[in-house]
Formats: structure tokens, C-alpha cells, sequence
């Protein structure tokens, strides 16, 4: 029996949020074992996190440089990495990495320009290593039958597209210096040229190229500042044209009051329609023309057995957010194990979010700064 993939993690100490969603989420099909770590700049905290963890004192590590030069050099390397650390040292490390063999996991967005993540693209393709980026919802199960609807027909040739999501996690004023765990997403030193656009931007942007395949052709963005005027936008307005002379409009959102993590997507065709809502991830609404909708769940019959053999809970239980990102990884570990034993990879054991969807992702971001600072103006993309 082939056993477990083991793994590193860079960030994410016992006091991270996203780190230990990261964990959980490998832990749920048990197919990777976390063996080492860089989990913070202060290494009395890596040590702290990996003896919380139960991992052996020598591989912990007091950087990301010394963790990769070393796990490198062992006959029995991490098989990948996951990098869950702010935004500026997301290109640094990753190309660390996969400078010294190991395949990698990033959080998104991928990094803070679009020449850095071209390069890290071009970088994985070199040493022929995988790299995956966290664009955790297009692990649900409802999105991925949406995706076969759409592929086959079902809607017809899609018309628009109406995609927000919203929290409102910035509108408690002043924000600046009173959350130390969030408050560098604002912080162009760290998170870039862009807070909520890539931070939660990229997710509709991610969901929507996933769910229809479509790529964009220009775009109209005004990215507001209404919270830290002198700091990054934490809400956008974005309009935009697709390639099959498609339209849409994407809402995105930090201070929307009454919202705590609102995904919402909407696929308009010829024929019919799709709708989808993180807080009801269970069901998809379809509407068809002459037939009254219906709310399809994740239990129907409809559902394909392959979407459902990846079922963690049985069809009529609700799926959550760990559900989902595990099944992005768990594509990402299958594909990495499949190489690993020397077969070859066909498309769909891809099925998960590429460094290529990482760079789209960073041309959706610096596209989106280009409209708004030239006074809310297309821009092709």
C-alpha cells in the first residue's frame, strides 16, 4: 500500500486562523501527515505550535529558507508545502520551494504582482512540480455539478453573470491598530496593491472562471475606500465584459453590514439559469424556460455519481467550508501521489485550483486597480 503523503507548513501557528483551516481540512481524508514547519518569524512560536502539533523538534525550523534547504536534502522531503502566510511573502516563499523540489499549496492571492505570479507559473513548469492556490469554494459539491449543468447545456449559452460577496468584518470604525490578526489587509506593505478586491474579490472571480469557463475581456472597476481612506478598498463595484460577449457585475464587499461571509452566484443563459449561496451550499436554484424552477440538493438523485463518490457526509447532511477545501486538497494530494508513483497526469486529475488560476487571479486584481485609478474606466484585460 502506498502510504501518506507528508507535508510542511510555512505560517499558521496555533494562533492563526487560516492555518489551522488549512490543517483540518488535510486532516479530513487523512492522505498527508503534517511532519514539519516554519509556523511564525518568532520561533519560540514554532516551537510552541509544533509541539501542540506532536512534530519532532528537529524539523522545526526558525525560517522558510532553512526549512526548504533542509527538507530538500532528506531522503524523505515533505512532498509539498503549504504556504498560509500574508500576502507580500506569499512569491518568496513559494519560489523557495519550488527551487529546491517540492511541490507547493499557496493561500490566495497567489502573490502582490501579476510579474510575480507569471513567474512562479513559469518556475513550477520548470521543475515539473504541482502548485495548487486555496481557492477554497470551488471544492463545494453543488458548484461542481453547477459546473456539468453548464458544460452541458443546460442553461443554454450564458447571457450575464451576477456574483457579490460580503462581509462586514471592516465596518466597525476605526479600524486601523484594533485587530492586530487582520489589520495588515489593509496594509499595502503586506497585502499589496489591493485588500478586498484579492482578498475576497478573486474568490467570485475564481468561482465564476470555474463554474463557466468564460475569461474576461475588459473590465470596470471602482474600488472604494470607505473605512481607512489612506489605506487599501474594502469595497469594489465591478462590471465586466466575457469573451462570448457576456456581461457581468460583481459586488465585493468589507463593510457590508448584516452579511458575515455572503457568496452569491448567479449564471443567466438562453435557456435557463443557476443560482448559488454559500450559506445554503446544499442546493442550487434552476430555472428553465417554461418550466417552473425547482431547488435541486446535494441528496437528489439528479446529482452524478462522481460528484457524489467524493461526498465526505452523505447527500441529505449539510456541507461546510472545511468539506470543500479538503476536497480542493484532496485533488491536490491524489495528484501529487499519482506522479509520485510515476503515472502520468491527464486533465482531469487537475481538477483543482492551478498556479495558472492563481495567475488570473492577480491579472483580475491588478486590472481592477488599473480601472479604478483612471477614474472607474474599462480596461481591457
Amino acid at each position: 500500500m502506498f502510504k501518506r503523503l507528508t507535508y510542511g507548513m510555512v505560517g499558521g501557528s496555533k494562533d492563526s486562523q487560516i492555518g489551522i483551516v488549512h490543517r483540518k481540512a488535510i486532516n479530513l481524508h487523512g492522505k498527508a501527515e503534517l511532519v514539519c514547519g516554519s509556523f511564525s518569524r518568532n520561533f519560540k512560536n514554532t516551537l510552541a505550535t509544533g509541539k501542540e502539533l506532536k512534530i519532532d523538534e528537529k524539523r522545526l525550523y526558525k525560517n522558510y529558507e532553512e526549512m526548504a534547504e533542509e527538507e530538500s536534502k532528506r531522503p524523505d522531503k515533505i512532498d509539498f508545502v503549504s504556504i498560509v502566510t500574508p500576502n507580500s511573502s506569499h512569491y518568496e516563499v513559494a519560489k523557495k520551494f519550488l527551487e529546491s523540489g517540492i511541490n507547493v499549496m499557496c493561500e490566495k492571492p497567489l502573490t502582490i504582482t501579476l510579474k510575480e505570479a507569471e513567474e512562479l507559473k513559469q518556475l513550477a513548469r520548470k521543475n515539473n512540480l504541482l502548485f495548487a492556490v486555496a481557492y477554497t469554494f470551488t471544492g463545494y459539491s453543488m458548484l461542481r455539478y453547477a459546473r456539468e449543468l453548464i458544460k452541458r447545456g443546460e442553461i443554454g449559452e450564458i447571457r450575464f453573470i451576477n456574483a457579490r460577496y460580503l462581509s462586514e468584518w471592516m465596518a466597525k470604525v476605526p479600524f486601523a491598530g484594533k485587530n492586530p490578526r487582520h489589520e495588515w489587509r489593509s496594509d499595502p506593505k503586506v497585502s499589496g496593491v489591493s485588500n478586498c478586491v484579492a482578498d475576497i474579490g478573486v474568490h467570485v472571480e475564481s468561482v465564476v472562471s470555474f463554474l463557466t469557463g468564460l475569461k474576461i475581456k475588459s473590465l470596470n472597476a471602482r474600488m472604494d475606500k470607505f473605512v481607512e481612506p489612506d489605506r487599501l478598498d474594502d469595497n469594489a463595484s465591478i462590471l465586466i465584459n466575457y469573451d462570448n460577449g457576456a456581461e457581468g457585475i460583481y459586488w465585493t464587499s468589507q463593510i457590508a453590514m448584516g452579511h458575515e461571509n455572503t457568496l452569491d452566484i448567479g449564471i443567466y443563459g438562453t435557456k435557463g439559469s443557476i443560482e448559488w449561496s454559500q450559506e445554503h451550499a446544499n442546493y442550487l436554484k434552476i430555472s428553465k424556460v417554461n418550466h417552473p424552477f425547482i431547488t435541486l440538493s446535494r441528496g437528489s438523485e439528479e446529482v452524478d455519481d462522481f460528484i457524489k463518490n467524493d461526498y465526505v457526509t452523505p447527500g441529505g447532511h449539510q456541507e461546510g467550508y472545511v468539506e470543500a477545501f479538503a476536497r480542493v486538497y484532496d485533488k491536490f494530494i491524489s495528484a501529487i501521489t499519482k506522479k509520485k508513483k510515476g503515472e502520468l497526469l491527464e486533465q482531469r486529475d487537475l481538477d483543482f485550483p492551478t498556479v495558472e488560476d492563481g495567475v488570473e487571479g492577480m491579472r483580475f486584481i491588478e486590472r481592477c486597480v488599473e480601472s479604478s485609478e483612471k477614474g472607474f474606466s474599462w480596461v481591457e484585460f
